[in-house]
């Protein structure tokens, strides 16, 4: 049975830091792309950032470039996601998603990804 889990959510102030981790089970992901997304109350869900199968090509959302940092291990199965300089608007549940495809591309789409974990909660406080 795949599953992702995602762990390392919670409260921080506007500033702050936190790595988010995910971890695969089920089933070798190593060849797949992975990705982050996020959905806030009331909100659809969005693309954050993407990581290739090898971690040699990634892309985020102009909303986090420069913050946000994705990286992966395959070996452990476990992609993260370090998020730095927070702000409010980052607020939200996080998923991470395992791609249909190797990489390539943007990937910036939620139809573009086959597996999702349930989710961490991040809340940015003022």
């Amino acid at each position: 049975q795949v599953q992702l889990v995602e762990s390392g959510g919670g409260l921080v102030q506007a500033g702050g830091s936190l790595r988010l981790t995910c971890a695969t089970s089920g089933r070798s992901f190593k060849y797949n792309a992975m990705g982050w997304f996020r959905q806030a109350p009331g909100k659809e869900r969005e693309f954050v950032a993407f990581i290739d199968w090898i971690g040699s090509n990634t892309n985020y959302a102009d909303s986090v470039k420069g913050r946000f940092t994705i990286s992966r291990d395959n070996a452990k199965s476990t992609v993260d996601l370090q998020m730095n300089s927070l702000k409010p608007e980052d607020s939200a549940v996080y998923y991470c998603a395992v791609g249909y495809y190797a990489g390539g591309g943007r990937r910036t789409l939620p139809s573009e990804y086959a597996y999702w974990g349930q989710g961490t909660q991040v809340t940015v406080s003022s």
